[in-house]
Order: C-alpha cells, then sequence, then structure tokens
C-alpha cells in the first residue's frame, strides 16, 4: 500500500535521477545532508503509480534520514536511494541484478557523499550487487565480510522504544498483558511480533499482504483486517509497514493510547503530531524508533566498538525516547517538535557529538 505523501521542503544538497542503463528502471538518488558526514541511508525497491512519486519518496526519506542520524548521535549525513517500478512489473533474477548494478553505478557517482545500505524491498544480497559497482555500500552479508542484516537492530529500537512509551503512558515498561497493535509484519514487525509474544503482549496483527497471516496463527495472535486494524483498542499502536498511514481521519478513529512504530514518516501531514496530542495520544517520533539499523550499520563500517557494544548503544534508543518524551511534557510541546529541535542543534553546531543518549 503507497500513501500519497506532502512533498518536503527542498533543502537537498544533490539529487539524481536517471534510468538504469542496463535495466530501463527509474533511479533516484537523494543527497539531503552532509552536514555530519558522508550520508547514511537505504535503498527502497518499490512500486509507484507514477515516477514522481518514486522522486517524492526519495526526497522524504532522505530529509527524514538526516534527522534520524542527527538525533541518533552519529557522524552523518541523511540520504535515500530509490529504484522505481511501474505498476504490475515484475523483476526477473536478471532484471533485478541489473537495476542494483545500475544503482551501484548511481552511488558511487556521489564520490562517497552518500553510502546506502537495504530497505524496503532491498535484501543483503542485492547489497551485493551494489558492492560490484561501488565501495559506498553497508549491511553486506556477513560472507562477504559485511556487517549482515540491520533488522535485527532496528527491531531492539523499536523494541526498547515501545517499553519507553509503555512506562510513560502506564507506569511500567512490562510488555506482559498490554494490548499491541502491529501494523505491518516486515522484517522489523515480524521481529517484534515474535519477541513481544514470547514476552507475554496481547498481539493483533495485519499486513497488506495475505501471506503474513500465518504468522498470527503461529504466535496466538488476533489478525485484523488491513485498514481496520487501528479500530482495535490497544495500549501502544505500531506502524511497520509504509508511510502515511496516519491520515487525519485514521487518527480521530485510533483506540490507543500510544503510537511508537519502526515505519518511515508515518503520519500523512506534519500537523499529524499536533492532531494525536490533542487526542492525548502519546506519539514516538519515528526516526528516533527506528534508528537501531542505521546505529548498527554506521558503527560496524567504522568498527566503533564490537557488536556487542553496537547492540547495547542501539538500546539506548529507549532512553532517548525517554528524554524526548519527558522535554515534550515539560515545555508543553510535541514529542515531534522536540525532536526535531534536537537534530536542529545538532545541525546547527554541525559537529560529530551526540545530543542525546
Amino acid at each position: 500500500m503507497t500513501h500519497t505523501l506532502p512533498l518536503p521542503d527542498f533543502t537537498h544538497e544533490r539529487v539524481e535521477v536517471i534510468t538504469g542503463r542496463r535495466s530501463g528502471l527509474f533511479i533516484a538518488v537523494a543527497l539531503h545532508s552532509s552536514v555530519l558526514g558522508s550520508a547514511l541511508g537505504g535503498a527502497r525497491l518499490w512500486t509507484y503509480p507514477h515516477w514522481s512519486d518514486g522522486l517524492g519518496d526519495a526526497l522524504r526519506l532522505s530529509a527524514a534520514m538526516t534527522l534520524k542520524n542527527a538525533t541518533a548521535g552519529l557522524d552523518a549525513g541523511g540520504g535515500k536511494a530509490v529504484i522505481g517500478l511501474e505498476p504490475g512489473t515484475v523483476l526477473d533474477a536478471e532484471r533485478r541484478r541489473a537495476a542494483f548494478l545500475d544503482l551501484g553505478d548511481a552511488v558511487e557517482s556521489f564520490d562517497g557523499l552518500y553510502r546506502t545500505a537495504e530497505d524496503v524491498g532491498s535484501t543483503m544480497d542485492d547489497m551485493a550487487v551494489v558492492g560490484e559497482r561501488t565501495t559506498h555500500v553497508v549491511g553486506l552479508p556477513d560472507s562477504s565480510g559485511g556487517s549482515g542484516e540491520p533488522a535485527g537492530p532496528t527491531s531492539l529500537g523499536v523494541y526498547e522504544s515501545l517499553r519507553a512509551v509503555l512506562e510513560r503512558t502506564t507506569g511500567s515498561a512490562d510488555v506482559a498483558g498490554r494490548r499491541i497493535t502491529i501494523s505491518g509484519l516486515g522484517q522489523v514487525g515480524g521481529r517484534l511480533a515474535v519477541r513481544l509474544s514470547a514476552e507475554g503482549a496481547l498481539l493483533t496483527v495485519t499486513d497488506v499482504n495475505p501471506e503474513r497471516r500465518h504468522l498470527a496463527g503461529e504466535l496466538g495472535a488476533t489478525w485484523a483486517e488491513p485498514g481496520a486494524e487501528h479500530l482495535v483498542p490497544s495500549d501502544v499502536f505500531v506502524p511497520a509497514g509504509i508511510g502515511g498511514l496516519l491520515t487525519d481521519e485514521v487518527i480521530d478513529a485510533l483506540e490507543t493510547s500510544a503510537v511508537c512504530g519502526p515505519a518511515n514518516n508515518p503520519l500523512a501531514s506534519h500537523s499529524g503530531a499536533d492532531r494525536l496530542a490533542a487526542r492525548g495520544i502519546v506519539y514516538a517520533p519515528d526516526f528516533v524508533v527506528n534508528a537501531g539499523g542505521v546505529i548498527y550499520l554506521d558503527n560496524e563500517a567504522k568498527q566503533r566498538g564490537t557488536r556487542a557494544e553496537i547492540m547495547e548503544r542501539v538500546s539506548q534508543i529507549g532512553d532517548t525516547v525517554r528524554r524526548i518524551l519527558a522535554d515534550s511534557e515539560e515545555r508543553g510541546i510535541t514529542p515531534l517538535a522536540a525532536a526535531e529541535e534536537l537534530a536542529a542543534e545538532r545541525l546547527r553546531v554541525g559537529v560529530a557529538a551526540p545530543v542525546l543518549g
């Protein structure tokens, strides 16, 4: 499911749009900011109604990566790549390989100012293909000397964020017995569902792909029809699919105490944060919650600590969320505004030192 979202202000340093010479596919690489260092952001392979929708996605996602990397305390800027498919397009193995070779050439043209990684629709194996054309790629398979799958670290960061939100709304970080709705059972949402189920959460889950319904059965979770999951009463609603889910209409009908999930740009409009606050729904900003993957990939690529040490840094995302929620309450602003201000301050100073814990 793709939602139409507004374009961000154009403050990007550089945007390249090409037709892949091998694949014939639309490819966009958007470098939003390199103030804090070489930009880091994944490569999304997705179907769009029109090529301009793919470009818009690259612009939005790259701007969000600047916020994400800044609030995560990384010395990395924000960027994103998109390979856009026309509706109905199915890639065979040969054309898929061609697409990621084309992406590798596009990334290489940025001379190290943008580093790519896997994202929605792409895999570690795809990144290995990109690596045939450029060295500016992270998240390669372990077998290739890379850092491996980042979905695990991302899921850990979401889990710790969710615990922080529960602590704020219920007084306890314990997930046992809490009603949690997960919208999207991909690499991150699926991992999160498995962990929460094991810890005794009462899960409602859904995904636009009906084949994911089997996971609900395996976990003893309730399956909700896609598009109706927000109507199920919950303690925390977890958007874990494509962005733009939280429209004004959805927010007004949302039956939850809090929103905390890994989906990029879950708010259909920026004003959605105010709308959630007006209803008394706590909102943990997506670019803070889902930063586990980039924290892991950036530190692994720069060999900053063992994997265990890096995962400990990922787990500290929960403390970051606690600080943002406390600042929001103390100052009477939304958590989104509090997180954006912290990112803006770090970008203004322009130094590679963490603002948040």
